[in-house]
């Protein structure tokens, strides 16, 4: 039994690829004034963010004080 040789060809090197363009960033005119002020849903999501952390910072602060007032009349100083 003989076995065949198999031709072993070399691939040539494929063409270099030419590097990726990147574009570089453009400055667009912005749409409106920078110290403009425009109410948009943003606006009123982090307004009412702003209210519920205002209201659960006086929860805690009137929970304080309660606690305090608590333990002041268990131990007078």
């Amino acid at each position: 039994m003989a076995t065949a040789k198999k031709k072993t060809t070399k691939k040539s090197a494929s063409k270099s690829k030419k590097p990726a363009h990147f574009k570089s960033f453009k400055v667009v005119r912005e749409n409106a004034p920078f110290m403009s002020f425009k109410i948009t849903e943003q606006t009123v999501y982090w307004s009412i963010l702003l209210v519920l952390i205002l209201i659960l910072a006086l929860w805690i602060l009137n929970i304080q004080i309660n606690l305090s007032s608590i333990l002041d009349s268990i131990n007078p100083v």
